[in-house]
């Protein structure tokens, strides 16, 4: 079974945004921003790219998926 892994949180906090910031300038719910941090859902590639480029991380490091 696969193990998704979310290290968001983490650059966000770097890049000292709240969850809402970040909700607002990807265009999703803080919602979606605090289930992701929680590693409770699987962000779409657009999501991923948009927060990628926003945290200034690779997507590989923010979100890991483990066999």
């Amino acid at each position: 079974m696969s193990e998704f892994i979310c290290n968001l949180k983490k650059y966000r906090v770097l890049k000292d945004l709240t969850q809402e910031q970040l909700a607002e300038l990807v265009g999703v719910r803080r919602e979606t921003i605090m289930r992701l941090e929680k590693a409770q859902y699987n962000p779409s590639l657009k999501l991923a790219v948009d927060i990628s480029r926003i945290v200034e991380a690779p997507i590989e490091e923010i979100f890991i998926f483990e066999e």
